[in-house]
């Protein structure tokens, strides 16, 4: 057996502003296209060109070949370009073993990669948790090469990632059902900075895993201590809890879509008086909290003239809040109604129940709704 270990060298990009990168599905098919060439040739191309799903055709250089008998590795660094990835850096490996004539393309979790192990996913219970497009990328590769080099098609394909499965900690997997490592992901193969479409996806998963596990309620939280709110208040096991973010709008959006009974929304009371007021994405770069409309909701609540405009010039939303507490005013409740009504909004007569909890920083319930 041939091995060989090759370090720095990255597919590059032509790009202006922020640099994109490459999705694990992407690396994986370069990996793939890479080891089954050599497998069939003797040799790994270096770098490897692979066709995208929207016809661009980038080029991986190998950080690792090793080549056997009867099977071929091939290792890619995957390169998030400038987008804040846990997966950035990571070593993508993948060994293409033969199969008898017949037996197809045929697909195993290697080191680091999860396995499905509830439904509700695109994938079936047991499966490799390599996604429906990277599949189907790395099969069509497969096809390109067997044809150009005279093979039968007929490989296993095992996808590695190394210290995948302690990075995966790092992700929703674990809640989703994904065990043992990674998702091998991408629809289109190319990460796009601060796009925000795995967080939005794994959303949508959440929701998907809910619903198939027959969870009637779920909670949309906006971090780790309003879900240990929820799961005082409701005693909601994990697979009802998503992990909202500042996506409030791709819950809602996505439940008004896939609707479950009932939907709590629980999160920080500055960031759930932007709901309140409206927005769908609750992130500080684009959305502020508006303390002119939290003075209007103190005053629907019973503030005088003085604490209204104490209200408009408070430095946070956290001092608007207590200056209303200590006057007997209601702010967290009324914050925590309009956010309701504002969800109820979007989700557009959908059949689904709505409550609002708003919480301090400590976790202590400041202000409610009733659910509607």
């Amino acid at each position: 057996m041939s091995s060989e270990v090759k370090g720095g060298r990255r597919a590059q990009l032509e790009h202006t502003g922020l640099r994109p990168g490459w999705t694990t599905g992407a690396c994986a098919t370069a990996a793939t296209t890479a080891a089954y060439t050599a497998l069939l040739t003797g040799e790994f191309p270096d770098p490897v060109t692979i066709t995208l799903p929207k016809g661009q055709t980038p080029s991986f250089a190998l950080a690792v070949e090793e080549l056997g008998d009867g099977h071929a590795t091939a290792g890619i660094v995957k390169d998030a370009g400038d987008d804040p990835d846990v997966t950035h850096g990571a070593l993508v490996r993948v060994t293409v073993r033969r199969l008898p004539a017949g037996a197809g393309v045929v697909f195993k979790a290697g080191p680091g990669v999860g396995t499905v192990t509830r439904p509700g996913l695109p994938l079936p219970v047991g499966e490799p948790a390599v996604n429906p497009v990277p599949r189907q990328m790395m099969r069509d590769h497969v096809t390109e090469v067997a044809a150009r080099h005279g093979g039968s098609g007929d490989v296993e394909i095992t996808v590695s990632v190394d210290h995948g499965e302690e990075i995966a900690r790092s992700t929703w997997n674990p809640r989703l059902g994904i065990l043992g490592g990674l998702s091998i992901l991408g629809t289109t193969g190319i990460v796009v900075p601060y796009s925000c479409s795995a967080w939005i996806d794994s959303i949508r998963r959440g929701v998907d895993v809910a619903r198939a596990a027959g969870r009637r309620h779920v909670a949309g939280c906006t971090g780790s201590t309003s879900e240990k709110t929820v799961v005082a208040e409701y005693g909601l096991p994990e697979d009802a809890l998503l992990d909202m973010g500042d996506f409030a709008g791709a819950v809602l959006k996505y439940i008004r879509r896939h609707p479950v009974d009932r939907l709590t929304i629980c999160g920080g009371f500055a960031k759930l008086s932007k709901l309140a007021a409206g927005h769908l994405d609750l992130h500080s770069a684009r959305s502020q909290v508006d303390k002119g409309f939290l003075a209007e909701l103190a005053r629907r609540g019973g503030a005088d003239e003085a604490l209204a405009a104490e209200v408009a010039d408070a430095n946070t939303g956290l001092a608007a809040l207590q200056s209303c507490l200590a006057a007997g005013v209601p702010l967290g409740d009324l914050v925590a109604t309009t956010a309701r009504d504002e969800a109820l909004a979007v989700l557009r007569g959908a059949p689904v129940v709505v409550d609002v909890i708003c919480i301090d920083r400590a976790g202590t319930v400041v202000g409610r709704s009733a659910p509607a």
